[in-house]
């Protein structure tokens, strides 16, 4: 699906907040209700639009302390991805992972009450997969993290 600058505008206003009427969407884009609706559908039917949720507070339920993981591995055999990648899924203050090029292997976010809770979720980590090196980097002050992507931008 090509999208045009309305279908941006769209996507524009909903990330901002994705709980808008369909009327009020439509008024900030300049569009009926009814185009805005079937526009709407459609990006969600192209996987354009793949989710609606509420952005909760981490602080506000105890999970203060961002932790960025570094990962390296001599593993590359298929079992050992598999297994890696199930224990990253399955641990839900594993945020986001990313196999990367250069220096590490993988990149994975996290979000726990404190460094204790970090020690809980590394020993859980490293007894169901083997690891050649893991190293932690805990956020001092966030400074910027969203989750706006920014699709005016070509």
């Amino acid at each position: 699906m090509n999208i045009d600058q309305l279908d941006r505008r769209i996507l524009r206003e909903l990330q901002r907040d994705a709980s808008i009427s369909v009327e009020a969407l439509g008024e900030r884009v300049g569009l009926s209700r009814n185009a805005c609706w079937r526009r709407v559908r459609l990006m969600e039917e192209a996987g354009i639009i793949t989710a609606r949720v509420a952005l909760v507070n981490p602080e506000a339920v105890g999970l203060g302390l961002t932790v960025f993981i570094a990962v390296r591995t001599d593993q590359h055999a298929p079992d050992w991805l598999e297994r890696f990648i199930k224990a990253v899924r399955d641990m839900p203050e594993i945020l986001g992972v990313w196999r990367t090029s250069g220096d590490l292997d993988y990149l994975l976010k996290a979000r726990v009450a404190d460094v204790r809770a970090y020690d809980r979720l590394y020993q859980r980590l490293i007894r169901r997969v083997e690891l050649t090196d893991i190293s932690a980097s805990f956020v001092m002050e966030e400074i910027k993290d969203t989750t706006t992507l920014p699709v005016d931008v070509s």
